[in-house]
């Protein structure tokens, strides 16, 4: 007997269901992304990056930490792939990516802090 067949298929719809669920590296990849939104720092830092392109210089000050300190965090959000940066001469800029992943991310930020964004 396979494990499905030991399932309690009230609605029949469980069976279904199951094929959507996830493999474990996806989960974790998905666990990563959630991470980045649970923390206070980055997640005013990806409402600033939704909205406009910045420097670090800016973004420590926006959200009052020193400069290395955001860039630790800039370091993280890049490696999740939230955000991208560009060199201009001796300054890094850094936005929101414009990916799936970085428009959902987008949206969230917009509709939990009730932002009209026109970006």
């Amino acid at each position: 007997m396979t494990e499905t067949n030991k399932l309690h298929n009230h609605n029949n719809e469980t069976a279904s269901a199951l094929k959507l669920i996830p493999a474990d590296s996806e989960a974790i990849k998905a666990c990563d992304l959630f991470q980045q939104l649970g923390d206070p720092t980055r997640l005013k830092i990806l409402c600033l990056l939704a909205h406009s392109e910045q420097c670090v210089n800016n973004i420590a000050l926006a959200v009052n930490m020193s400069a290395p300190a955001v860039s630790h965090h800039l370091r993280v959000l890049r490696q999740t792939g939230l955000i991208t940066n560009r060199r201009d001469g001796k300054e890094i800029y850094y936005k929101l990516a414009e990916d799936k992943k970085a428009s959902l991310v987008h949206k969230i930020i917009d509709d939990v802090f009730g932002l009209n964004c026109c970006v």
